[in-house]
């Protein structure tokens, strides 16, 4: 299959070469050319299928054509290693767990396959590729111990300074080996501009192989669309969804989360509705409202992984339209909550149904709550392990310490190893150069 830029003013390329340039000559984001279809069969029994056995059939459609089957059936059952359950809160509102995995955050599923298919294209290469990923938390820490130990790769992990959970910081400072750690005396927009930039430095990619590890990388935000197949199936197994429309309500930052659901819905999934929840950073809220796109600088909040005021993958959405307000705005709906609503949320949804909401969860769970219908049912991405926020969560709880599960634990321990940065790109361009 081929590729295209957003942008539309360069070649399409292979996914061999989109995977590992990740951002197009253009400055567009990588497109496929065509989004092959389900057919309604498969959803009559889907729910008989496994999370891996859904999550093979729904690659096969995006990259069947690039890669041998018993290839592409490994990298899967290796990447998901570990479940993406749904469960039950209220009697029509789910939570889809998605920080199950090694570094508990959904980003585990994107960053883990995209390790694994960069390693099946970089096979026959003797170059070292430079993998660069800015960060507003878990992103970084996914990446990182998906690439961590992979021959020929090394990852440099943006992040601004300050502006992550201890724990999240710990989970890609202390691993060493193929991983640098960037501190960035910015925002998470300044790091995300750094790695854009590097990207269209002709110079820079002369000597060096670069590529992306962000949502921007098909290989990162195509597999998130599995566990949206797979929450369908978990639901239908359950038979909460006869007669029922499914609405989906997803925490959402660079936007690559909600991207990936729009494009399990074109494949054909059964979704009647997305909600983008957001917390103040809510450029795509005003869009929705008004047809009028107007990125800014991010703000600072309690859910950290949404402070991003430029979504790089909504250029993606909008294309996927064809820039047509009308149907965009009539499949997704917008909400943001300010600092102090996410808190009472996290306390009312703790009180009330004895479940325990990471502050973006939270948002995804009010949403719900404030516009589902009844003949609907809803399931929020709670996309963090609540204990990657320990320090916030136990501020708005009012309790003791929250446990920290053994796979956060042992990163605590671990001593930190970054280098400080300014924002500035000449810093970053002279770091690299040296670096590599």
């Amino acid at each position: 299959m081929k590729y295209y830029s957003t942008n539309r003013q360069t070649p399409e390329v292979s996914l061999r070469d989109a995977v590992i340039k990740g951002l197009a000559a253009d400055n567009g984001l990588f497109m496929p050319e065509i989004i092959h279809k389900f057919s309604p069969a498969f959803f009559e029994t889907i729910q008989n299928l496994t999370f891996q056995e859904i999550a093979f059939e729904v690659a096969l459609k995006f990259f069947g054509e690039d890669i041998p089957e018993s290839k592409l059936r490994e990298i899967i059952y290796d990447t998901l290693s570990f479940d993406c359950p749904v469960v039950q809160i209220t009697e029509n509102i789910y939570s889809l767990e998605l920080f199950h995995g090694p570094t508990l955050a959904f980003k585990d599923v994107g960053a883990r396959f995209m390790a694994r298919l960069l390693n099946y294209f970089l096979a026959d290469r003797n170059k070292k590729v430079n993998v660069l990923v800015a960060t507003s938390g878990d992103t970084g820490s996914a990446v990182a111990n998906g690439f961590l130990g992979v021959e020929g790769i090394h990852v440099y992990v943006l992040y601004p300074k300050g502006k992550v959970s201890k724990i999240q910081e710990s989970q890609f400072t202390t691993l060493g080996q193929n991983i640098t750690a960037l501190e960035i005396d910015g925002t998470f927009d300044d790091c995300q501009h750094l790695v854009k930039t590097a990207f269209l430095d002709k110079e820079l990619n002369e000597k060096l192989v670069l590529t992306s590890a962000n949502s921007i990388n098909v290989a990162r935000f195509l597999p998130q669309s599995f566990y949206y197949f797979n929450a369908f199936a978990r639901l239908k197994q359950m038979g909460k969804l006869d007669g029922k429309e499914l609405v989906f309500s997803v925490p959402s930052g660079n936007f690559g989360n909600l991207t990936a659901g729009l494009f399990a819905r074109e494949m054909g999934l059964p979704v009647a509705k997305f909600i983008a929840a957001n917390n103040a950073n809510h450029v795509v809220y005003d869009y929705l409202k008004t047809s009028d796109y107007q990125p800014r600088s991010s703000v600072e909040t309690l859910a950290n992984a949404m402070d991003v005021g430029t979504p790089s993958n909504f250029a993606r959405i909008l294309d996927l339209y064809g820039h047509n307000h009308k149907i965009i705005s009539d499949l997704i709906s917008g909400c943001w909550y300010s600092d102090e609503q996410i808190g009472a949320i996290v306390q009312s949804v703790y009180s009330k149904h004895n479940y325990l909401c990471d502050p973006h969860g939270a948002c995804g769970f009010q949403a719900l709550e404030e516009s589902l219908k009844d003949n609907q049912v809803g399931v929020f991405l709670e996309t963090a392990h609540p204990a990657k926020f320990t320090e916030t969560m136990e501020k708005l709880l009012g309790t003791g310490e929250i446990p920290l599960p053994e796979a956060l634990a042992h990163f605590m321990t671990r001593k930190k190893k970054s280098c400080e940065l300014g924002k500035e790109y000449s810093f970053f361009k002279t770091f690299l150069l040296n670096e590599g």
